[in-house]
Parts: structure tokens; sequence; C-alpha cells
């Protein structure tokens, strides 16, 4: 059976580029490849008609004498060779799908490795979260080896290039049908081996170091807030870049404070007869003291909202408020002169009934209602 035109099979003109052809074939392999097409028993077929059009026309030499003297002049050319054998196709197939499989042919540099990221907690008390603060920090962590600048040769030394894997920081391992690029076992990706290796490093590069860093804090930070330092991460190794340092914020708990997002609050005791004759009481801020003005009969429990008093957010320089909830205390460790005048009062409140105590009242209703309903 006479062969088709190749130009014909990858449907391309005489006069297609080279990433035309490459195209077309990408295409075609792709929609006839025999693992993606198990029921059609002709997409085999038109799979290794396609391979074999794509290594005529992706050689250049192979391409003219295709265009000069038609299948005849390659048949002439390859005198008996290897042809297009599973191991030819391989490294077609590499080439082609390089770019899918995680790299291209033998042109492939060597591998270079990012440095790894570092977390650092930064523990701080609220008041220099809320209004930021400068902080030194010490962290431990991989560096550019100085006595070797980092190549980990022995100084006066170069690493050698890798003889397994020619200097490209990768194999190709041949399985069946298809050839697959793996790391370089012998250099680990590095593309170079090192034969006489750095007293400091042992060859590796790096050296575990603790470095000294100014943490700028921004004002209004929260718990959990984390703030990236570039560049400040382990070294790269083969010349690649270093990693990140992401400092995380994590706020101390406060005496008096709690923090929501822009907004605090706090308890405040005040005594039974300012709660219940009203008067002024002295507030603690962030930025100083505050006086607060209770209202006579104020319950315990009672929150009062500062407006302008809480935290200036990091994010959007929003304000907060702070709540403050009074708490009445009972007092204790009378004299007996005080638990008499407290009894009088006590007497003479319990002959106001509800008028002095509503609440209660209220509540001695609902008790007296729900013993009236199960009876």
């Amino acid at each position: 059976m006479a062969k088709r035109d190749y130009y014909e099979v990858l449907g391309v003109s005489r006069t297609a580029s080279a990433d035309e052809i490459k195209k077309s074939y990408r295409r075609l392999a792709m929609k006839h490849h025999p693992d993606r097409n198990k029921d059609d028993s002709s997409a085999e077929g038109k799979f290794k008609e396609a391979k074999e059009a794509y290594e005529v026309l992706s050689n250049a030499e192979k391409r003219s004498t295709y265009d000069r003297f038609g299948h005849d002049g390659l048949s002439a050319q390859q005198g008996g060779g290897q042809g297009f054998g599973a191991e030819g196709f391989g490294d077609i197939f590499g080439d082609v799908f390089g770019d899918i499989f995680g790299g291209g042919g033998r042109q492939r540099s060597a591998q270079v490795f990012r440095g790894a990221d570092l977390g650092y907690e930064l523990r701080l008390d609220l008041e220099k979260a809320v209004r930021g603060d400068s902080v030194t920090i010490e962290v431990p962590t991989q560096v550019a080896c100085e006595t070797c600048d980092g190549s980990g040769a022995k100084k006066g030394t170069d690493p050698v290039t890798c003889s397994t894997c020619g200097g490209a920081g990768q194999v190709r391992m041949q399985q069946g049908f298809f050839s697959i690029q793996q790391t370089c076992p012998a250099c680990k990706g590095a593309g170079t081996t090192i034969g006489d290796p750095c007293d400091d490093c042992h060859g590796r590069g790096r050296i575990r170091k603790t470095k000294t860093l100014s943490v700028k804090v921004p004002a209004g930070v929260d718990d959990g807030d984390r703030i990236r330092l570039s560049g400040e991460g382990e070294a790269g190794r083969n010349g690649g870049p270093p990693g990140d340092l992401y400092v995380e914020i994590r706020v101390n708990p406060h005496k008096l404070f709690t923090r929501e997002g822009a907004n605090l609050a706090c308890e405040v005791p005040i005594s039974i007869g300012k709660a219940t004759l009203g008067g002024e009481v002295e507030l603690p801020t962030l930025n100083g003291n505050v006086s607060l003005k209770v209202p006579a009969g104020t319950q315990s429990g009672k929150t009062f909202r500062l407006r302008g008093k809480g935290v200036v957010t990091v994010r959007d320089s929003r304000t907060g408020d702070l709540f403050a909830k009074v708490l009445v205390e009972t007092p204790v460790n009378l004299t007996s002169e005080q638990k008499d005048l407290l009894s009088k009062f006590e007497e003479s409140v319990q002959e106001g009934g509800e008028k002095h105590s509503p609440r209660a009242g209220g509540w001695l209703d609902t008790v007296k209602r729900f013993f009236d309903r199960i009876s």
C-alpha cells in the first residue's frame, strides 16, 4: 500500500514552519494515541503514521531529501538503519511533549532550587500590636557558604559536570513506548558533582546560621496576622533564589482588655451605691484614662460604648470602639454597723415592692404563672 504524503498526513502546507509542524503533530498524537482510543482499532495506525511524518518533516536534512525525492529518497537514505523504531519515537515524544511532562529534550539546563520558606512566631503585648513597633528577632536558617560562595567545592576548585546527565540535571528513561525524564540520581538535579568538597559546608553549599533581622510591625496588627520578609528564608541551591520569611503575630492576653477586630472590651467593677445613685467611674483606655458617667439605677452587666476608643486596624485604618461592661460588686467583710444599716435598707426596699425592684417583681410573677400551669 502506497504511503500518503507526509504533509497531507499532518495537514500542513509544504512551506509550513517547524513550529506549525510540531503543533499539528501534537494535536494528531493526542487525538489518535492508542491509550485514549482503546475501542478504535484504526487509531494506532493513524498515530504511527503521524509519528513517522513528524520524524521526517521535523528533521531539516530528512525534510530536504523528502521534498526532492519523496518516499523513495528516504528509503535509500536510511539504508537499513534504525528507521522509525520505538526508541526513535521516544526521543520525538520527549521533544514535543516535554513541556507537559516537566521538561524538554537534551537542551534542558541543570535544575535550580528555590530556598525553603521559613516561619517565625512573634509574640507581642497588646499595646505594641496596637501602636506598632520595630522588633529585632533571631532566625536559624540555611545561608550560602561564604568560604566557597555557595558552590560546595573547596576554595580554588570548581564543581565538575555530572558524568551521568552531562550537566542537564535530568536523565531520560525509556519505558516501552515512552521516554520519560527524571531528576539525575547522581547529582540530584544540580548538573554538577563535587570532587573536592568545601571544608566548611562539606559540599552542600549552605551552612546553618542564625540571622538577626529587624521586623517593622505596622500599627493595628492582630493575632494571626503574617508579615512577609521577601528573600529572608533559606538560601537556594544551585544558584536558586532564597525563600521568604513569614512572621506570624501572636498577641499576649491582656489583664484588662480583650480585642475583637477593631473593638476592645473590658469589665468595670462598681459599688452598689454608685450603681444605685449614679456617678462617674475612671475608665482606662490604651490612650489614657477617661471618665465614664454611670446613670442612677444601673444594673450589673450593663455595657457602655465609648466610640473611637478602640483600635485603628492595619487593613482599612478604621477606628473601633471600647465596650465597657459594668459589674455591680457585692460588698464583703462588713462590720456589725454596716450589716445593721444594710438590713434596715433591705427592709425599706422590700416595703416598696416592685417600685424599687422591678426585675425581681417580674421574675416572681413569671415563677407564679409557671407553677399555676403545671398544677
